[in-house]
């Protein structure tokens, strides 16, 4: 009898649960979460090229005089300051020049010093009458080529003594050593690239583009540059720098893209991407994922960013791409689309927009 009197009670008190809670108010579901994006532009409108800073100057340093690299004072990627040493050649042969001068000019002061002494001579022997005036213009000749001969040594003999202070490779200004070609006791031709200097001062992105797109771009086009460093952050830039030759391997083109802010953090050899857009007016695209339809009128869900909820948005569809659709009307570039799961949201449903890594997503305008 008890056992068949608990077994009743039971279901009594579930029922008595059951009617309490019916009568309170109904709990709201939490906001169901939603990756959203940015429109992006089409991307047959948006050109993409990596590319490498660079400094917008950069020296190739060579000794003036060739030799053999006797000392090599710096390495790729040191920092130097303007005229300090970078490298050295073996001083042997500068010195043994610069001594061969040096005797030549004392050979020419001597013979100076004879054929003056001859011309004076002769000048007290003509004004005597006891020589012809020829024969004293014979000495006289003499004496001004001595007097030549003494200026082209002592020409020769400075020029030796320059070469003396080439065989020391110096900064031409500072900046940072970006290549070292040269090694010591390697011999050198004059002229010869030793080190490449990338000056201190402004920086640059160096891109290759394509042969069959370059009558695309233009000197003074605008641009937009990310630095895989801080991605996520576009910089506004030109093209300053169109190669007018392709280069011989790769067949592509040389540009240099500058930054509009000059004061831009870029260090040299960082990785960057480019961004060109086509003349004209850009489309922008969505994700696939992004589009539904309803009797064959495509929509989206935009999410207004005041109250957090989906707006069924109406939107007039382009060309579709493996990944992306180009959407002609009904978007702006900073609305945010809910690109995934559109197929379970209603409208004016309460959302919480996170992005492709589940991260919360803050909404201009939203509290």
């Amino acid at each position: 009898m008890f056992r068949h009197a608990l077994s009743l009670a039971v279901p009594v008190s579930l029922i008595t649960l059951l009617v309490a809670c019916g009568n309170s108010e109904p709990v709201a579901p939490p906001p169901r979460p939603a990756m959203v994006v940015h429109p992006l532009p089409a991307g047959d409108a948006v050109d993409t090229y990596p590319g490498e800073v660079r400094a917008r100057f950069e020296s190739e340093l060579a000794f003036r005089i060739g030799g053999k690299i006797s000392k090599r004072l710096v390495d790729a990627g040191d920092r130097v300051r303007k005229d300090q040493p970078l490298a050295e050649l073996d001083p042997e042969d500068v010195k043994l020049q610069l001594e061969a001068a040096r005797a030549q000019v004392a050979a020419a002061e001597a013979n100076l010093k004879l054929v003056r002494a001859e011309r004076d001579r002769y000048h007290t022997l003509l004004e005597r009458q006891m020589i012809s005036r020829s024969q004293f213009d014979n000495v006289e000749n003499q004496y001004r080529a001595g007097e030549a001969r003494v200026k082209q040594i002592k020409a020769e003999f400075n020029v030796a003594n320059n070469q003396a202070g080439y065989s020391v490779l110096r900064a031409t200004q500072a900046g940072v050593i970006s290549r070292r070609l040269g090694e010591v006791g390697q011999v050198v031709a004059a002229g010869q690239t030793v080190f490449t200097l990338a000056a201190d001062g402004e920086r640059e992105v160096l891109i290759s583009l394509p042969e069959h797109a370059f009558e695309r771009f233009r000197i003074g086009q605008a641009v937009s540059v990310e630095l895989w460093s801080q991605p996520g952050k576009q910089f506004p830039g030109s093209i300053r720098e169109l190669s007018p030759a392709a280069d011989a391997q790769s067949r592509t083109f040389a540009a240099r893209v500058t930054f509009a802010d000059g004061k831009v953090k870029a260090e040299l050899g960082q990785s960057a991407r480019v961004s060109i857009k086509a003349d004209g007016e850009v489309p922008l695209s969505v994700p696939m994922s992004a589009l539904s339809a309803e009797k064959d009128k495509p929509f989206v869900w935009v999410v207004d960013p005041k109250s957090g909820k989906v707006v069924r948005t109406p939107v007039l569809v382009g060309a579709y791409g493996q990944e992306r659709a180009s959407v002609l009307q009904g978007l702006k570039e900073d609305d945010w689309v809910v690109a995934a799961g559109v197929h379970v949201l209603l409208d004016g449903q309460q959302v919480r927009p996170v992005d492709r890594d589940n991260r919360p997503v803050a909404l201009a305008g939203k509290e």
